[in-house]
């Protein structure tokens, strides 16, 4: 069975529950999947030995936040070309975070895209929850490849 981490960053806590859901929806794939909150992560090898890797962190004043930052440039010291990999952020006014993971994991890192960025003002409005495991089950059958 394969196993995917998703890894989130959040201010007000909207970002864990898009985290949690994306993994319920890899699981429901039949795939593994953990979540860790960027504070966890304190050493690239804390990232070690995973199939799939979805990053998320809220838009805080048009950016990603630090911690998710942080993070990144840990994870640039592994080898993730061709990993599976996916973004998700939750946002208020304009959600740029998410597609700015997404570019770092797929033009530095060299990952395996699933689709573009999850970007969710919250996962409780307008289908947010549908949305957020739907992706989840993306990354879940794109590891099965």
């Amino acid at each position: 069975m394969a196993k995917a981490l998703v890894v989130y960053c959040t201010r007000a806590g909207e970002t864990k529950k898009i985290a949690e859901l994306i993994a319920e929806g890899i699981r429901f794939e039949g795939q593994e999947a953990g979540v860790v909150n960027v504070t966890q992560i304190k050493k690239e090898t804390d990232l070690e030995g995973f199939d799939a890797y979805v990053f998320g962190s809220a838009t805080y004043h048009g950016e990603m936040m630090q911690g998710m930052k942080t993070m990144l440039f840990l994870a640039e010291m592994l080898d993730l070309q061709d990993k599976v990999a996916g973004s998700f952020g939750a946002f208020g006014w304009s959600g740029e975070a998410a597609g700015r993971i997404l570019d770092t994991m797929n033009n530095i890192f060299k990952m395996t895209i699933v689709s573009g960025p999850l970007r969710l003002k919250s996962s409780s409005l307008g289908g947010g929850i549908q949305m957020a495991q739907d992706y989840g089950r993306d990354i879940g059958k794109k590891m099965q490849n």
